[in-house]
């Protein structure tokens, strides 16, 4: 098992995505922030079923650094309550778990 973690959120444009993914980059909370546009949500909102465009953010980072991405990620997100949800990475190629650690810990 790693420290590394994948955060999972999304947003309601890609320019709202872009500007979250370049924040949470040069805060160094995130190594890389890949942005998918084209996903549909369905949720329960306010007691009715919504349905809305958004982009997912899947953004590579670690544990340590989670406190601090959670916060940031609610602080400038437009969503009343944005999804951050932690997933670990229990393995992968060395050489990517190696270049996403030192990405972490470069002085901002």
């Amino acid at each position: 098992m790693t420290d590394k973690i994948v955060v999972f959120s999304s947003c309601s444009s890609q320019e709202e995505a872009d500007r979250v993914a370049r924040h949470l980059v040069e805060q160094r909370l995130a190594a890389c922030v890949t942005t998918v546009p084209g996903a549909s949500s369905t949720y329960w909102w306010q007691g009715q079923v919504e349905q809305s465009a958004e982009i997912v953010l899947i953004i590579k980072s670690s544990r340590p650094r989670f406190p601090k991405l959670q916060e940031e990620l609610r602080r400038i997100h437009s969503y009343q309550v944005p999804e951050v949800i932690a997933l670990p990475i229990a393995d992968g190629a060395q050489d990517y778990l190696d270049w996403l650690g030192r990405e972490l810990e470069k002085d901002r």
